[in-house]
């Protein structure tokens, strides 16, 4: 039987008649949630959000209500809210759909959670080129003061809190809460060392802050108004609700996908909802999770032992579409960004690609990254070019293994997973590029990266 989309976030998206105004957000039940919330107490609104066991959707998976929890209370200083509307990722563009279609959704997510953790400042981090969602959010924040659910005495209650839109500059390690933080202050998006920089302790202003993304802050809206125990019986244990699901590159029907957490596998979301490769191609891989996630191979298989005990052994269109799986077969769901190469790619100028990317975007804090990266890029650009060594695939790993686990942030993982995760798999392909180059025979890629 064909899988199906459960729509709960995007059930109004792409409605001839849905628009972005207050209005026709409260005719679909819009701010229900908010009165809702507002009728309990924000720790109840807390342990709500905890008992549904939401996963944050921002590439990392911490299950938010456990991250609420982590706040520091009793310093005395003031709480924020920052929500990371900064989507860097490649690859990835499922929050700016929300924004774009329905931004109601992602204040009411927002105004629930300040309530919750008694932030009275709020913040909305947009990346600066997304100059429209910018002005959309702006224009949406202004119709929830005007009908009192923003900013002071929310619904006749004495609870206020402000909500402001800042437009970065631009930077993908602005995407990591710490370096978004930097940003938000004034100074350059530098990521800031853990610990004792944990966001929940000292944060925005040295305050206990929560960050949390778009798609995080539009899913309590939904915990809320169907109450944590009932959301959590969406999706599986251990990833509850749905995943959005950003398909792109060399697929039949690319697009934005809804999917119960767990209820479907790659090949389901692959051959069924995206309709396959393109005539005439084969799948060859995958970038599960947004560009910094750890490349699949179509033909591989995968086997361990999940977290209950399970054993598996899956090819890659067996794998379901849940954290946990996923994450066992050693790579990350990530941000959702799925992107696929058929067998008109060839992998080293794929690789190529990304190397220049994170070489480009290093903000060159720390040594491993800053001179990993370019060292990987300046590699990858020599075999493409024709002028690779045999030894440089051994090479690639080797600086890759360097430099993963040895930065400030996530970024030199996002640097190295690529790389450890494509050289092994594609290793006689590369070494393949590089004779077919050395010796001037023709390719037999038809597609060009680089």
């Amino acid at each position: 039987m064909p899988v199906r989309e459960r729509r709960i976030l995007y059930a109004n998206i792409g409605k001839p008649d849905y628009t972005t105004g207050i209005d026709c957000y409260l005719r679909h039940g819009g701010y229900v949630a908010l009165k809702k919330a507002f009728s309990m107490p924000p720790e109840q609104v807390c342990a709500e959000v905890k008992a549904s066991g939401l996963r944050g959707r921002g590439g990392a998976g911490f299950p938010a209500g456990v991250k609420w929890s982590f706040l520091d209370r009793k310093s005395g200083k003031p709480v924020y809210l920052v929500v990371n509307a900064d989507e860097s990722e490649p690859g990835t563009f499922k929050d700016r759909q929300l924004i774009y279609h329905d931004p109601h959704q992602i204040i009411e997510g927002a105004l629930i959670t300040a309530y919750a953790i008694q932030a009275r400042q709020a913040f909305i981090y947009i990346r600066g080129e997304f100059q429209h969602g910018a002005r959309l959010l702006e224009a949406a924040i202004a119709e929830a003061k005007a009908h009192h659910f923003c900013g002071a005495n929310i619904l006749g209650s004495t609870y206020s809190v402000e909500i402001v839109v800042h437009r970065g500059g631009g930077c993908y390690v602005c995407g990591e809460e710490t370096g978004l933080i930097e940003s938000l202050e004034g100074k350059r998006g530098y990521p800031r060392v853990k610990p004792p920089y944990f966001p929940a302790v000292l944060g925005l202003y040295n305050c206990p802050t929560i960050v949390n993304n778009v798609e995080t802050m539009a899913q309590v809206r939904h915990v809320i108004e169907m109450g944590g125990a009932e959301f959590a019986k969406i999706g599986i244990p251990g990833d509850s609700g749905t995943h959005i699901w950003g398909v792109s590159g060399l697929v039949k029907r690319p697009g934005l996908y809804e999917i119960e957490a767990g209820k479907a596998t790659f090949g389901d979301l692959l051959f069924g909802l995206c309709g396959g490769p393109l005539d005439g191609r084969k799948f060859k891989a995958i970038i599960p999770g947004g560009s910094s996630t750890k490349i699949l191979k179509f033909g591989e298989r995968f086997q361990g032992k999940l977290a209950d005990g399970s054993v598996f052994d899956w090819a890659l269109e067996d794998i379901p579409l849940d954290a946990n799986s996923i994450a066992a077969c050693g790579t990350g769901l990530g941000t959702g960004g799925v992107i696929v190469m058929d067998d008109s790619v060839e992998m080293v100028q794929a690789l190529a690609n990304l190397n220049a990317f994170y070489a480009h975007e290093s903000c060159g804090q720390c040594t491993p990254c800053r001179e990993g990266s370019l060292w990987l890029s300046r590699i990858t650009k020599r075999i493409a070019a024709g002028g690779g060594r045999e030894d440089d695939v051994p090479l690639l790993k080797d600086i890759a293994d360097q430099v993963a686990g040895r930065t400030i942030c996530a970024h030199g993982e996002a640097v190295a997973w690529p790389v450890q995760s494509a050289v092994p798999k594609f290793r006689d392909e590369y070494l393949e590029s590089i004779r077919r180059r050395n010796t001037g025979q023709p390719s037999p890629f038809s597609l060009r990266l680089v």
